[in-house]
């Protein structure tokens, strides 16, 4: 970290606070892999290539969605906070880990809609239990929709006829990894981590493998999980993918922010949720999700969302403000 002068008035700052809050968005692997630094007029989100999965994610696809996701969750925190903001994404092509950066450009009274998506941002967690037989509601799917278009991205919601054609992507998505030594040590290394790292999935937040409707990542493979998965089904789950019209870094971190309008706005709605990643991880898989959005866009996730089972979710680890946020002294470059 960067020790400065300036420091202490800027950590109360809400562009700090806007940092802190940004920690508990969700990741892939739970990697965590952004990094903040607060200067006095701007907040600045690099993406930490050094937390990056080379199997999984090679393109780093994954890696900007979860970047997305935390810069949503920092216009969340000011926005309830009564901020304008200004956001300038992928700023500087000279700088490629630089993701955005956020001004203050003046106030605004918050909605209720700001203030319960701030609520949603502790209480939001990736929730791979069994959904319960209890479907969602159409005016939810709906307002799931309005959230993620607000973003500049697109939802689909998956019709019956094409449950198949998901469950059979991820599954294959999963065989496909599984069956790659590389893929197995990558998963090792990120289920499998030290206390002090506070990162990664821990068996604790793992759910034990059971039939479903669409394959869950098993996170413990060879483990013992310690979520049981639950009286659930996941019959009267909903799966949405998230689409969008380019395939680039701009998609990819429009993607995460939409990721995480979806995820909070199901909090709100009383609805849990866990993102699907593996069927965009592997290249026959990712194609038959662009076939089951007939070709209109290019998928970044799919999302399982639904009631949930009764009993609390365990907290995941997540990195302290100190190995995350910099204070910079003086003006933003």
């Amino acid at each position: 970290m960067v020790p400065t002068t300036g420091r202490p008035a800027m950590s109360d700052g809400p562009l700090a606070v806007a940092a802190r809050t940004a920690l508990h968005a969700p990741s892939v692997f739970n990697t965590q892999p952004w990094r903040w630094r607060v200067a006095p007029d701007l907040l600045e989100l690099r993406v930490a290539p050094d937390r990056g999965l080379p199997v999984t994610d090679p393109d780093g696809k994954l890696l900007t969605i979860s970047c997305g996701a935390a810069l949503h969750h920092a216009r969340v925190a000011l926005a309830a906070a009564g901020h304008r903001v200004e956001v300038a994404r992928l700023p500087n092509p000279a700088v490629p880990r630089l993701l955005a950066r956020l001004r203050l450009t003046g106030s605004r009274t918050p909605t209720a809609a700001d203030t319960a998506l701030l609520a949603a941002v502790p209480r939001r967690r990736t929730d791979r239990r069994a959904f319960a037989d209890t479907p969602v509601p159409a005016a939810s799917l709906d307002r799931l929709r309005a959230a993620v278009e607000a973003e500049g991205v697109h939802l689909h919601v998956v019709r019956h006829d094409q449950m198949p054609m998901l469950a059979v992507a991820t599954a294959h998505a999963a065989a496909t990894e599984l069956a790659d030594p590389a893929y197995r040590a990558e998963l090792a290394r990120w289920t499998h981590r030290p206390a002090d790292e506070r990162d990664g999935v821990p068996a604790t937040v793992a759910v034990r493998p059971a039939p479903r409707r669409v394959p869950v990542r098993d996170h413990a493979v060879g483990g013992a999980p310690g979520l049981e998965v639950g009286a659930g089904f996941d019959r009267g789950a909903s799966y949405v993918v998230l689409y969008g019209e380019s395939d680039d870094r701009a998609g990819w971190l429009a993607g995460g922010e939409a990721l995480s309008a979806l995820l909070l706005t199901a909090v709100v709605e009383g609805l849990s949720a866990a993102p699907i990643s593996d069927a965009v991880e592997v290249s026959w898989p990712r194609g038959l999700l662009r076939d089951l959005l007939a070709g209109t866009g290019e998928p970044y996730l799919a999302v399982r969302i639904g009631v949930a089972v009764p009993g609390e979710l365990p907290p995941v680890p997540r990195r302290g403000p100190d190995q995350v946020i910099e204070f910079q002294e003086g003006p933003g470059q």
